[in-house]
């Protein structure tokens, strides 16, 4: 059995890593020390991780306060209100003032499940995504996440939303993996490419084997960072394959889909099938059931080219 990981675990330990060989970082959370996992963070660290209470757009302010007077902060908040609620905050204290802050989305997209459409962030890849200067990074499983992290960390200057799944998933990438902000190629095709990002990583790896045994040539992109886009890769795969899927847990609306159709539409033009949530509200069910519902699936790619190819 496929052993599955929480990235949650991930994000702490890297968090834990980076604070103890640097003074500057700094954790602001809104109450969401549990949902978090920072319990240890904060046991080793107590004076350095700042609970605002449930107050998400003072959350962002308070990080930009702290980015201002020469500390790195990370922003750990439920994406639906990270994306939503605090809004304008991240447009002008994080992104206007282009402050280096990491805005850490946790459980994001459908991972609220049944809690419905009120706490999901589908469109959250979108809002972000608008802002000028901001780095956009879906990680598909922990050694991304640590990875991610750690080069949001070091390498930008300005502020990254990062999304941290709770949804288990399986390891795609090897121990030797080392994070860059280009595609990352997992299977070699000639006939379609798949382009996947966070949870739907490993659910595309099934689909292009499953299209394998059935003759069909799939490529495979994990593109983590959406913004800024690696327009070589896609633009490759466009030239060398002329049909692409893209598989997102988000709207298709604006999210690494809508990036993907951007570009395309402008440079080379070639079939664009889009696997996301549609423009429509969620109906009740777990996450896993949700994704189903909507072909963000092995089943839902192995349709999607079977379509393009006919």
């Amino acid at each position: 059995m496929t052993e599955l990981f929480d990235c949650r675990q991930a994000y702490v330990a890297t968090l834990t890593d980076i604070a103890r060989d640097d003074d500057r970082l700094v954790v602001v959370v809104n109450d969401s020390v549990g949902s978090s996992n920072l319990g240890g963070f904060q046991k080793e660290f107590p004076g350095r991780l700042i609970n605002v209470g449930i107050a998400e757009q003072n959350q962002v302010g308070v990080a930009a306060g702290l980015e201002n007077g020469g500390k790195i902060p990370v922003v750990s908040c439920a994406g639906s209100f990270l994306s939503a609620r605090a809004t304008e905050q991240v447009k002008i204290d994080a992104g206007y003032s282009q402050r280096h802050m990491l805005l850490c989305a946790q459980s994001p997209g459908l991972a609220y499940g049944q809690l419905g459409s009120t706490h999901h962030s589908a469109e959250d890849v979108s809002i972000m995504r608008s802002f000028p200067g901001m780095t956009v990074i879906i990680p598909a499983d922990p050694a991304e996440t640590a990875g991610a992290l750690r080069w949001a960390y070091h390498e930008l200057d300005g502020p990254a939303y990062i999304r941290i799944s709770r949804m288990k998933v399986p390891a795609v990438h090897g121990q030797d993996y080392e994070f860059t902000p280009k595609a990352v190629t997992l299977r070699e095709g000639t006939d379609v490419t798949v382009i996947a990002n966070g949870t739907t990583v490993h659910r595309a790896l099934e689909g292009v084997d499953r299209l394998a045994a059935e003759g069909v040539s799939a490529r495979l992109l994990s593109i983590p960072v959406v913004k800024p886009l690696d327009e070589e890769a896609v633009l490759a795969a466009a030239r060398q394959t002329g049909r692409i899927i893209t598989i997102e847990e988000g709207t298709i609306k604006g999210g690494l889909g809508g990036a993907v159709a951007e570009l395309t539409a402008e440079r080379c033009p070639v079939p664009v099938r889009r696997l996301g949530v549609p423009d429509e509200w969620a109906p009740t069910g777990s996450e896993a059931w949700l994704m189903d519902h909507w072909g963000i699936s092995a089943d839902g790619v192995v349709a999607a080219a079977r379509e393009l190819l006919a």
